[in-house]
């Protein structure tokens, strides 16, 4: 399959304008139907990092995630949103970034995510730990932000997948392949190819650059992109950004192991990244670890389960 990345620019996540944008990025690809067949059960996998910062743009906006699931329930398909956060849960991280009330109109149902054990096509992992509702899933839509990193230097299309990996299975990962940061962006790389998103719809109107994922500060790109290939939208974006693409874990692996098509053989069927180039964007001031120490899993561990265990009940309960 040939990789066709659509680029449209994109302003405003007025629910109006932001419709019709996400139409004019699909329609060279076929539209939401080339996707999506009546019956299907689709995943809506959003970056639902974080409930602690709203309005810092670390989260894929609820607008974006409503004008999808519209365009999927418009063709006959059954859309619920789904995402395991490193801190508390889904449905808790949802409501703090403002998508209840989408949820609620749409009557779009919001799933935690469970642990599946299931075979790669790699040489280096024989198995991974990933999402039971996300494989289970007929279509699985990637929506991803356009964010820095402190530990990956970006996160995109590929990164937002690890999302799949349920529960504190993530921190594991930190502690077993941190310590080699080109086995930690295989893991990545093979997560992406195991849960193979059929759509991937970047949310880079406004992105969030600095010390991200979530320490960093909101950007206007003004770009909505769209692609079949998550590889191909991740190459395209970093060249748009004007970051090399070795300096990114994950692309630099998919590089590697040949899973990303050149640049010279991808379609643009409309705008071409040259006429979106952005200036100066901020990349983290220093680069961490990626690697966990027993104790700090142990402190994730105890972090993520006080947050949706007792905070986010707390929190519930007050607003009653």
């Amino acid at each position: 399959m040939i990789a066709a990345v659509s680029l449209v620019q994109a302003h405003t996540y007025d629910p109006l304008q932001l419709r019709a944008s996400l139409e004019e990025v699909l329609a060279p690809l076929g539209g939401m139907a080339a996707f999506v067949k009546p019956g299907d059960r689709v995943l809506l996998k959003p970056n639902l990092l974080t409930g602690a910062r709203p309005g810092k743009e670390c989260t894929t906006r609820p607008e974006l995630v409503a004008a999808v699931a519209e365009q999927v329930m418009a063709v006959g398909g059954k859309p619920f949103i789904g995402d395991s956060p490193a801190f508390g849960s889904a449905q808790g991280v949802a409501k703090a970034n403002g998508y209840l009330p989408m949820l609620e109109a749409l009557q779009l149902p919001i799933v935690e995510l469970h642990g599946g054990r299931y075979p790669t096509q790699s040489a280096s992992f024989d198995h991974l730990r990933l999402s039971k509702e996300a494989m289970a899933a007929d279509v699985v839509i990637n929506l991803p932000k356009v964010k820095s990193h402190v530990q990956l230097t970006m996160t995109l299309g590929v990164k937002n997948l690890f999302g799949c990996v349920p529960g504190k299975m993530k921190a594991w990962w930190h502690m077993e392949a941190g310590k080699d940061i080109n086995r930690f962006g295989e893991m990545l790389v093979e997560t992406a190819r195991t849960i193979a998103p059929t759509l991937t719809i970047l949310d880079g109107i406004i992105g969030h650059e600095g010390n991200g994922p979530s320490g960093g500060e909101p950007r206007p790109l003004g770009i909505l992109a769209a692609a079949n290939d998550v590889f191909a939208l991740d190459r395209v974006m970093l060249e748009i950004l004007q970051i090399n693409p070795e300096q990114v874990p994950t692309m630099a692996t998919a590089l590697r192991l040949g899973y990303c098509p050149d640049l010279q053989t991808i379609e643009f069927p409309l705008l071409h990244p040259q006429a979106l180039k952005v200036e100066g964007w901020q990349l983290p001031d220093q680069l961490m670890p990626i690697d966990f120490g027993a104790p700090r899993v142990l402190r994730s561990t105890f972090k993520h389960l006080y947050i949706r265990w007792i905070k986010e009940p707390m929190t519930v309960y007050a607003q009653r």
